[in-house]
């Protein structure tokens, strides 16, 4: 009886714009590109998690877990290409990955720290006038 020889298969990942914009961006304004950036539902605190040590993927799922592990696995990604964030990887099994804030992460810290101050300061007043609204996610 003939042993079966192994096949390999080969899969490869094909790229697919979901989505083209008709109108290019703008970063003629610090605005838009800081709105690039930290803007959005989740990477405020993304970056605020990695500066409190949670560098690991997995803690960051845990500690988000509304948001879903691949939207978060996603923006890691558009962080660390736009050198907000540096990814490491460890040799070895199992495979591990930190992530760790740039210099030009760092320098978004008080940014985000600021964002957190006004909604802390302001939270009464937007949840009073927000009653009878319903807020649209942008996201």
């Amino acid at each position: 009886m003939q042993k079966p020889q192994a096949k390999s298969i080969f899969l490869f990942k094909t790229l697919t714009i979901m989505y083209e914009r008709k109108i290019p961006e703008s970063y003629e304004c610090g605005i838009s590109i800081a709105i690039k950036v930290v803007g959005g539902k989740w990477k405020a605190w993304i970056l605020d998690c990695i500066q409190r040590g949670k560098r690991r993927p997995n803690d960051i799922h845990k500690e988000m877990h509304e948001a879903a592990p691949r939207v978060i696995n996603m923006l890691l990604k558009e962080l660390v290409e736009l050198g907000i964030l540096h990814k490491k990887v460890y040799e070895g099994l199992p495979l591990k990955v930190e992530y760790y804030l740039t210099d030009l992460g760092t320098s978004l810290l008080p940014v985000i720290q600021s964002m957190n101050t006004w909604g802390e300061d302001n939270r009464e007043a937007i949840l009073q006038n927000s009653k009878n609204m319903v807020l649209t996610d942008y996201d």
